[in-house]
């Protein structure tokens, strides 16, 4: 159908095409709510099959005790109050150690990325201290620290140190150079480099380490509070396997679980937010 006056086709008949962008966003779009729903199912189905296993005898239910039995446990102490004070004062433990040893990571790491003579200084250090096994260095943190909660942040910034630091440094390194020339170009000062073009191009590169860091802390908070603590989560499952409360012990092991996926889920939307021209994956 034309228009009687110019001999165009009408607006109204002209068959609307969906763009290739619009396509595009669609499909990964769906793609990410198909993975979202699978991330999802799989724990879930892992704890049927437990489930399923327990109930028609095929495991030994006094060392792996059901799912619900452990739901069970876990609505208890909570209740109580007694797990929701072990998780806070862990989670606070954590978020020190973060602090005191993420913050200098990244300083170090942009540095020693920025800077060759820098990186000739501290990166056989660090190159010569990342493979000790963190849970080694427990016995001399806590001879120097003692028992208190200063041996708990510091083994947790000692843990979160490292992959901060390391990926930090290999962010900057991948920084297209003419970016630093042109800062050099137009006489930026150190600080200007390190604010406006070495820490925006590593940040993705960053958020990889903060989330290494985050498993890495979540275990050694666990093991520092088994051997020197009167509380964390570490410390409730560590009780409970002396006692031979195999269920409350797995509550522990479940809570440290959940936390580490919503930590995961958080650092994701935070990267999402900060990182926005980060294409998704």
């Amino acid at each position: 159908m034309t228009n009687r006056d110019t001999g165009t086709p009408t607006e109204r008949n002209t068959p609307r095409v969906a763009t290739g962008v619009d396509v595009g966003e669609t499909q990964r779009l769906s793609a990410r709510r198909r993975e979202r729903l699978m991330s999802i199912g799989s724990p879930l189905g892992l704890l049927l099959a437990w489930e399923l296993a327990a109930q028609f005898g095929l495991i030994d239910v006094r060392f792996f005790p059901a799912p619900s039995t452990i739901t069970s446990a876990l609505i208890e102490l909570t209740r109580t109050g007694e797990l929701i004070e072990h998780v806070a004062i862990s989670l606070q433990r954590i978020a020190l150690g973060f602090m005191l040893g993420g913050i200098p990571a990244v300083i170090i790491g942009i540095s020693m990325g920025i800077s060759r003579p820098v990186r000739a200084l501290i990166d056989p250090l660090i190159s010569a201290t990342f493979p000790i096994p963190k849970s080694a260095i427990l016995p001399f943190i806590l001879l120097i620290f003692g028992l208190g909660e200063m041996s708990k942040v510091v083994m947790v910034a000692i843990g979160v140190f490292f992959p901060i630091a390391i990926n930090a440094t290999a962010g900057v390194l991948q920084i297209n150079p003419i970016y630093l020339d042109v800062g050099k170009s137009f006489k930026a000062s150190k600080w200007d480099t390190f604010r406006t073009i070495a820490l925006p191009g590593a940040l993705p590169f960053i958020m990889t380490g903060v989330k290494l860091g985050a498993g890495i802390a979540l275990i050694l908070i666990a093991v520092t509070e088994m051997v020197g603590a009167k509380s964390g989560i570490g410390y409730m499952i560590w009780s409970a396997w002396e006692i031979f409360a195999v269920s409350k012990m797995y509550v522990g092991l479940f809570t440290i679980a959940l936390i580490g996926f919503a930590v995961t889920f958080l650092l994701r939307e935070i990267e999402r937010w900060v990182i926005r021209w980060k294409p998704d994956p």
